[in-house]
């Protein structure tokens, strides 16, 4: 594996957090940032400037407009949008769109392409994707899926509650898991405002980071045509793979560069702060802190590269994009928990 970035990558990562300190960066704080993530407006005037900035959507296909990274580019430019939290929404490579990009170039046919995939890749929709159910439904098991789509002459009739659906709140279309009669599972497209569908509540939970936060859906004899099954009949769990493990990683991506903010947040404290006749970070139990940061910072960035590698490599990654999320969260969860603590009653 070759850690060297090319001339090119270098240029794209520093054009990338130029535009998220000078661009994105001010609008942290909007009254038009809600708990649940920028509203409408606001994210569409973030997504213009990145567009604007020749930043939108860098990882589709240069088929499709964009730049079609490399999962290792992709590692090294969502690191950079991650650290304002407005910042992948702004460059439209934020959660759960990104991932859906990805599904949509890989599995959707040109129709559906033309009618979903390519106004979202120009920033004009959002998408949700509908899989994870209240128990005891699926969850992490997508085995256990409850929700159903029974045919109906030339239609599926689908049935069922989803939860913790990132995003679905103002999106324009959504990605449905259900199980058919034969006991597959399939994907089915259809648009956020067909009848059927319903937006029980918002959930509350954590997630200012994601326009449209988290919501439970409900399915109610919701008629979806043959042309809105994405891709196969029953092929359904094979393609949730082609999205989750790419999409685990690039969590981890935009994790590490929120992460970065918040030391480099501590850090320049505890570089001015005077505290008992010195600075505050000059104190060795602070020290100590900024310096287990560091370690933590390059243990996820060399786990997020190697699995990223991986992937480039053609190798499926499902056990190492697993291990990898699990090692760049906890480890990015106490970089942030010791800015706090070094931070003081600013938290």
């Amino acid at each position: 594996m070759d850690f060297l970035q090319t001339p090119e990558l270098i240029a794209l990562k520093d054009k990338t957090r130029q535009f998220i300190a000078q661009k994105i960066i001010p609008f942290e704080g909007d009254p038009r940032e809600t708990p649940h993530g920028p509203n409408p407006e606001l994210r569409q005037e973030l997504v213009n400037l990145a567009k604007n900035a020749g930043l939108l959507t860098l990882h589709a296909s240069q088929k499709h407009g964009g730049l079609g990274l490399s999962h290792v580019a992709k590692a090294i430019i969502f690191e950079e949008s991650g650290y304002s939290r407005l910042g992948p929404i702004a460059m439209n490579i934020h959660a759960p769109d990104e991932g859906n990009i990805h599904l949509m170039e890989q599995v959707a046919n040109p129709a559906q392409q033309k009618r979903w995939l390519i106004p979202q890749i120009e920033g004009k929709l959002r998408s949700c994707f509908a899989m994870t159910e209240p128990a005891p439904g699926a969850g992490s098991d997508p085995s256990m899926l409850l929700t159903s789509a029974v045919k109906d002459g030339k239609d599926y009739v689908i049935n069922g509650r989803k939860w913790f659906i990132t995003g679905a709140d103002g999106s324009d279309y959504v990605i449905i898991m259900a199980r058919t009669e034969d006991g597959q599972a399939t994907m089915f497209l259809s648009d956020m405002d067909a009848p059927g569908i319903e937006i029980e509540r918002n959930m509350d939970s954590m997630d200012q980071c994601f326009a449209g936060g988290h919501s439970v859906l409900r399915f109610t004899n919701l008629r979806v045509q043959e042309d809105q099954i994405l891709g196969e009949l029953g092929k359904g769990f094979r393609y949730a793979q082609v999205r989750l493990a790419p999409a685990r990683l690039t969590h981890c991506m935009r994790w590490l560069g929120q992460a970065r903010r918040a030391h480099d947040i501590a850090l320049a404290y505890a570089q001015k702060r005077q505290a008992f006749g010195q600075r505050l970070g000059d104190h060795e139990g602070v020290g100590f802190m900024l310096a287990d940061n560091d370690m933590d910072l390059q243990t996820a960035r060399l786990h997020i590269l190697h699995t990223a590698w991986l992937l480039d490599q053609g190798e499926k990654c499902n056990y190492e994009s697993s291990r990898a999320k699990v090692i760049c969260s906890e480890a990015e969860w106490r970089v942030v928990d010791r800015c706090v603590q070094i931070m003081g009653g600013q938290g």
